[in-house]
């Protein structure tokens, strides 16, 4: 169950996918969902649902994982981002599931909005 403007999903950004994965599977007894090369989503225990994700990029800094936050009315939420300020960074966009927008707040955090599709 989801519910609106909460934490509903953690994104960590990693260099090695499969390396990844195996750490995480070794570590912590995480199970996946694989969306292909580019991304894998973090089975909620249980096995219905998932709680996060791991997508590689060459980018990555400490303490930056991308903090989802679910939506009822992902046009509204954009609305109020942009209203409070927030700098939309990535537009909506679609994702297996669902569709998105990634944001900055005022202290430069990325944060992201989702909803189903």
């Amino acid at each position: 169950m989801h519910t609106h403007h909460t934490i509903d999903y953690i994104e960590f950004a990693v260099r090695d996918l499969d390396e990844a994965k195996r750490f995480y599977a070794d570590a912590f007894g995480w199970s996946f969902n694989d969306y292909g090369p580019e991304y894998a989503g973090i089975r909620r225990p249980g096995g219905d649902g998932e709680v996060g994700g791991l997508r590689p990029t060459e980018d990555v800094r400490q303490g930056g994982p991308l903090v989802i936050l679910y939506s009822t009315d992902l046009e509204a939420s954009l609305d109020a981002v942009r209203s409070a300020g927030g700098t939309v960074v990535k537009e909506p966009f679609s994702f297996p599931g669902g569709r998105r927008f990634h944001f900055l707040d005022p202290s430069d955090n990325e944060l992201a909005v989702w909803s189903p599709a």
